[in-house]
């Protein structure tokens, strides 16, 4: 039976881990507040800066850069938006090393220098997905819808008809949205190889086991390039190739870790070929009889 002074001793570890946690979030908050009243004061930098790639396209048209606002309050949501993602983006840092601060006194060291490398490739992984959409894959598919303009306001059709001028006049929300919507895509997919060799390291998956799920995998990346971009061929295209081959690229990289397993355990001693286990199986079947 527990005494009063049993149950104090077990609760406390767990209000000690609470506290902690709070302090973890709390440090967390006020980064992400802090990046994000810095940001709201250089929205418009950042906002021009998200622009080139439409203002690059549209130049190669011979139209002007201009984006209109809709509704009153949509430059202040702009702003707004801006603050959010450029926020999270400049606390991350922060929130990373506090998850770390609260995560590595309950790991061993192994598993300390097993989980640090992720945390440090996520973010590297992530960067490279954003600027791969950002100068790669944006100017792309903006070319791409700007396509279907055709002519200008009152334009002739050569034959003494009219013809309908199609012209883009965008709206800065939607535009905002569309392009963190690519950059978050292609940012999130290349988490893939960070997600899938983490689980290699943990056991969880096998370089065999993604092998031999690669066709199911193809459909999954095909529904996935559908689902997170807009409904253009180029542009779902380009997720398609890029996220396959991060696939392929986990595949080889828990190979690795694999291999680099085995032979830290041939090394203890602790390594059972399945041949030997087989035999052995079969021995103590035999040993039953």
């Amino acid at each position: 039976m527990s005494t009063p002074q049993d149950i104090d001793d077990t609760a406390a570890p767990l209000i000690e881990h609470l506290s902690e946690l709070r302090t973890r979030l709390m440090w967390s908050a006020l980064a992400f507040i802090i990046g994000m009243l810095i940001c709201f004061t250089v929205w418009n930098p950042i906002f021009n800066f998200l622009t080139q790639p439409i203002c690059g396209a549209l130049e190669t048209r011979g139209q002007d850069c201009g984006l209109i606002l809709i509704k009153l309050q949509e430059g202040f949501f702009v702003a707004i938006n801006i603050s959010f993602l450029g926020g999270f983006v400049l606390s991350f840092p922060v929130i990373a090393y506090q998850l770390w601060r609260f995560v590595a006194p309950g790991l061993y060291k192994t598993e300390k220098n097993a989980f640090l490398p992720f945390l440090v490739a996520s973010p590297v992984m992530f960067a490279i997905g954003g600027v791969f959409a950002y100068y790669v894959v944006l100017p792309l598919a903006f070319d791409f819808f700007l396509g279907f303009q055709q002519g200008g306001l009152g334009a002739e059709t050569g034959k003494g008809g009219a013809m309908a001028g199609i012209t883009f006049q965008g709206s800065v929300q939607e535009y905002l949205a569309l392009t963190t919507k690519f950059i978050m895509a292609f940012g999130i997919c290349f988490q893939l190889p960070v997600l899938l060799t983490l689980m290699g390291k943990a056991g969880l998956v096998s370089a065999a086991g993604l092998g031999a799920v690669r066709k199911y995998a193809v459909v999954v990346i095909l529904i996935v390039a559908a689902v997170v971009t807009p409904p253009d061929v180029i542009t779902q295209v380009i997720l398609f190739t890029v996220v396959y081959g991060l696939y392929e690229i986990s595949i080889f990289l828990v190979r690795r870790i694999e291999i680099k397993r085995e032979a830290r355990l041939r090394a203890e001693g602790l390594w059972v070929d399945d041949e030997d286990e087989d035999e052995d199986e079969g021995a103590e079947e035999e040993a039953s009889k």
